[in-house]
């Protein structure tokens, strides 16, 4: 009797360790999705939100860039000049470029087109002659140019070990490489500029008259993801939006897509591909990139600050009122929750963080950095935004007093130029006119004409001033109401700045 209680007891004891393990395993946190790959040599995803590396492979390894690169040239544009400049078209430009770089509209040498139109033919047919006029209008050369490149990729956190550019095309060089993480990053600061992101997603688009192209000419996009919308097609992606092909002999195919599902956005790169295939590993990862994962809303989750009464950040001590956390993202398996991820606070932060940052919650899942959050210091966001407010004024305010001093010089009198002419019938005497005095009669009321003109431009310029003036003014004083600046000390600051920059003109 006691050995069948005995081994009853052990069989309860087996089944409850059993089923125990079977709730502790129900309860784990879910493997990171892996159930994707790509034929290519070199292929990412990231979520463009939280910045999470969703599928990597080879991500840290160099390849050669191709047209890709001209996300990159897109975005110093952008950031450097307005879209209605025109760009002249040197004979380097167009010319000076490998055997084989081709020339799609015939572009020529004095051809200008607006920085705008130059955009297009750049990200949609990827015209290397595009790029190269572009980087000699924002820079005055190549060379200017490729340094603003180098130097914005060390801005955006690019490893200068595994990605440098010598070219605003991506035509073959062997000191221009990428790394396909990088190539990420490049594409998420790209595609964050709306004009970049406007224009890569174009279909199609019409070039004003060029030498070659007298009636103006239509280009549509290269991407097929972007441009397939037959959804039994194999190049269809739902949601592709914008991105850019690359391809050369050296490099192979290159792709970079940017794609939009359900307010969630993800971007894929893929390196040393091949035709098509470079286009389906594109797709798949995408598709594998919405479905595997989801976004979680940190400042709507994280209840780190409540939690807190007070916080030490870079040797400053913060009540959780002076604080405030950064709404941004964090990207989990679907199946995860928000507490699967492990925080950690960091107070020393990287260069290149917002000036009224003082700390960041940095989230990681299975080891992998899935998201972080910036902690904002309140009165020093204030502080910056009062300070920015009141420059702007006071450019507008030194535009303003710089308007008035024009106005206050004097206009000539138009009839002054009239005072001195006589009448040559004075004394009330017919006669006929010589051709000279014909002459004389015609270039007086030439004059009278040109001159009421001029005043009438004036008069309707100094209108406009005088309004556009008001305009400013007003303006000017609802920013200071805003951020608290009486507007009487305001006046008076900028008077004592006129007075210091006057006596600076003398010495």
């Amino acid at each position: 009797m006691n050995h069948l209680i005995k081994r009853i007891t052990s069989f309860l004891m087996i089944v409850g360790l059993i089923l125990n393990l079977g709730i502790i395993t129900s309860y784990a946190e879910p493997d990171w999705p892996s159930d994707v790959e790509v034929m290519a040599g070199s292929g990412i995803i990231i979520d463009a939100d939280s910045g999470a590396v969703l599928f990597g492979q080879q991500i840290h390894v160099s390849n050669p860039p191709a047209s890709i690169t001209k996300l990159l040239t897109a975005l110093v544009v952008a950031e450097n000049c307005s879209m209605d400049e025109m760009v002249t078209f040197s004979h380097d430009a167009v010319y000076n470029l490998e055997a084989g770089a081709g020339n799609k509209l015939s572009l020529e040498e004095g051809d200008k087109l607006s920085v705008e139109d130059c955009l297009h033919l750049m990200l949609l047919i990827s015209s290397n002659q595009s790029a190269n006029a572009l980087a000699e209008h924002v820079a005055g050369s190549r060379a200017a140019f490729v340094n603003m490149m180098n130097q914005k990729i060390a801005e955006i956190g690019c490893s200068p070990q595994e990605t440098r550019f010598a070219n605003p095309s991506g035509l073959n060089d062997e000191n221009q490489y990428v790394s396909a993480y990088d190539m990420a990053l490049i594409a998420s600061a790209a595609f964050k500029n709306e004009d970049v992101l406007r224009i890569s997603s174009t279909k199609r688009y019409s070039i004003p008259a060029t030498i070659n192209n007298p009636q103006g000419a239509n280009i549509s996009m290269e991407h097929k993801l972007i441009m397939t919308d037959d959804t039994g097609s194999e190049f269809y992606c739902q949601g592709a939006t914008a991105g850019k092909t690359g391809w050369t002999s050296i490099a192979g195919n290159t792709l970079v897509t940017y794609a939009e599902r359900d307010g969630r956005r993800i971007i894929s790169v893929i390196l040393k591909g091949s035709q098509p295939q470079y286009y389906l590993d594109a797709k798949n990862t995408i598709n594998f990139g919405f479905s595997a994962f989801k976004n979680e809303s940190i400042k709507n989750s994280e209840t780190f600050l409540q939690e807190q009464e007070e916080l030490e950040l870079g040797g400053t001590t913060y009540s959780i009122s002076q604080l405030r956390l950064e709404d941004s993202y964090l990207t989990l398996p679907s199946t995860a929750q928000f507490s699967d991820a492990q925080r950690t606070l960091v107070t020393e932060l990287a260069d290149g963080h917002p000036p009224a940052a003082v700390g960041q919650l940095q989230y990681t899942y299975k080891e992998r950095i899935v998201g972080n959050a910036y902690i904002y210091d309140l009165k020093l966001e204030e502080e910056l935004a009062a300070q920015e407010a009141a420059a702007q004024a006071s450019r507008e305010a030194e535009e303003d007093s710089r308007v008035e001093g024009g106005n206050q010089e004097t206009e000539k009198n138009p009839d002054e130029s009239l005072s001195d002419q006589k009448n040559p019938d004075s004394q009330g005497k017919r006669f006929l006119m010589t051709s000279k005095q014909l002459g004389i009669l015609a270039a007086v009321v030439s004059a009278v004409a040109l001159t009421g003109a001029v005043i009438f431009i004036v008069v309707k310029r100094k209108k406009k001033e005088k309004m556009e003036m008001e305009q400013r003014k007003e303006r000017r004083r609802q920013r200071l109401q805003e951020i608290g600046y009486d507007e009487a000390k305001f006046e008076e600051l900028m008077r004592k700045h006129r007075e210091g920059s006057n006596k600076k003109g003398q010495n």
